[in-house]
């Protein structure tokens, strides 16, 4: 039995409903057809049954563990700022390209939380992760983004070692991004963006 869950962390809005919902609950049933897991048909559900009455914005987190349970909880959520610049550290902790875990959503959060450690909020509100090959991956929780001047946002492809991020899905989808190779180089000769489903875009620069 596999000792973690697959996790999907959902934005919810009075009067919208939940962020990105089917590409969440998408990539909720394709990563349990990777791993195994029994297909989640009650995830929506259980979604809808936990914002039941709600009149604020929520973080809805849902996870689904090996034997078909799912789990959800919620709490209040404050959007950030639009005025807001995240300050981002390079981790020295590495990611590994191969393991094929990183490209899903899972509470074995081990490497990511080493990551975290290694700064104190105080001077990094993200930080940057990097694969075996010094290529950018990812950040702890969010997904990487470069303007470069082209016309589309370059983000880095999951063979890099890294998760398929839903908001990373929808600007691809949308052609409002492209999949390509990104070098610590390469972010000096761009703006930095660092996003995901929850908090959408958020632009960054290296401290």
């Amino acid at each position: 039995m596999s000792n973690f869950s697959l996790i999907e962390t959902l934005r919810w809005e009075p009067g919208i409903g939940f962020t990105r919902l089917r590409l969440h609950l998408a990539r909720l049933d394709r990563s349990a057809r990777r791993i195994g897991f029994p297909t989640p048909l009650q995830a929506k559900d259980r979604l809808e049954e936990a914002v039941a009455g709600a009149t604020t914005s929520l973080r809805v987190r849902l996870t689904l563990d090996a034997a078909g349970r799912i789990d959800v909880t919620s709490a209040a959520f404050t959007p950030p700022a639009p005025d807001t610049i995240w300050k981002l550290r390079i981790a020295s902790q590495r990611l590994d390209s191969a393991d094929k875990l990183l490209r899903i959503k899972t509470t074995r959060r081990e490497v990511y939380e080493a990551a975290r450690a290694e700064y104190p909020a105080s001077e990094a509100d993200e930080v940057l992760m990097l694969n075996e090959n010094d290529e950018i991956c990812e950040g702890t929780i969010t997904s990487v983004f470069l303007d470069d001047g082209s016309d589309l946002l370059r983000t880095p492809p999951i063979s890099c070692g890294l998760l398929a991020g839903v908001l990373r899905t929808e600007l691809i989808c949308q052609r409002k991004a492209r999949v390509g190779r990104i070098s610590l180089a390469d972010i000096a000769g761009g703006k930095l963006y660092m996003g995901n489903s929850l908090r959408g875009l958020i632009p960054s620069v290296l401290a």
